[in-house]
């Protein structure tokens, strides 16, 4: 779901992923799935729609997860994104007809090509939204907190918003939410929340935060001067901790790996 959602950003026209076995077991005897006849028709139907085993494509790219380092956003674009151990790209390596906008994303931003994204403070840390708000987004982000082992700095407002009340009910279940307050962060009812500035979850003049969410537009978390710096949760968690960005690995013991 995720990646269909992001798919826009790397420049397609729509995302598709097929069904396949793990999709169907996931999906049964949850809530709100088909049941009985109506459950073998469902899968019966996503089976039909699936791209055939000998389909041809006009171009194939493969992508190995492990490979990619965790990634952050510098500009204000979801695709303006590097490795966390990567600087900020000069324009020239993009097209001619984008240059317009990367010199937009670094004035706007107040970034330069060359410049580090490691070590760039944060002032919020939001981790939440209908992407990257699910169980196993909270139960990353728990499992990074307790390996950091430290709080939250005061100079950082960090907060985490389940995705729906069943993640919330799961979470709390589970005990997550005290690992997380436990370590200076605010625990908080589901909803969209800073995502795209719900109630009073908005950034404040130039602040800069480290974000879960899936869009980092102009304007996108309540200050149309503010500044989104969009990572994963386990990334989130990690920037919250140091008051920066900063790589999750190094507490993880993956380095090499992606989180």
């Amino acid at each position: 779901m995720t990646i269909c959602n992001m798919a826009i950003e790397g420049g397609a026209r729509c995302g598709y992923v097929n069904p396949d076995q793990v999709t169907f077991d996931y999906l049964k005897g949850r809530e709100h799935a088909p049941s009985g006849a109506n459950w073998d028709k469902a899968v019966a139907w996503w089976k039909s729609i699936a791209s055939a085993s000998d389909a041809v494509y006009d171009d194939v790219k493969v992508f190995k997860a492990e490979d990619i380092s965790p990634t952050v956003t510098w500009g204000i674009s979801p695709d303006h994104g590097v490795g966390v151990a990567e600087a900020i790209p000069a324009k020239e390596s993009f097209a001619a007809e984008e240059w317009a906008i990367i010199d937009e994303a670094y004035q706007y931003m107040d970034f330069k090509a060359g410049q580090p994204m490691a070590g760039t403070r944060i002032d919020v840390a939001f981790i939440g939204s209908c992407t990257n708000g699910r169980i196993s987004d909270l139960r990353e982000a728990a499992k990074v907190i307790q390996a950091h082992g430290g709080m939250v700095p005061s100079t950082v407002k960090a907060f985490i918003v389940p995705g729906s009340e069943a993640v919330k009910v799961i979470a709390e279940r589970e005990g997550l939410h005290e690992i997380f307050r436990a370590h200076g962060f605010e625990w908080r009812n589901a909803g969209c929340s800073m995502c795209l500035a719900m109630n009073p979850d908005k950034l404040s003049g130039r602040q800069v935060s480290a974000s879960s969410s899936n869009r980092n537009f102009k304007g996108r978390q309540g200050s149309p001067t503010g500044r989104t710096l969009l990572m994963s949760p386990a990334m989130v968690a990690m920037a919250a901790l140091e008051g920066r960005v900063a790589d999750v690995r190094t507490v993880l013991g993956k380095k090499g790996k992606s989180t």
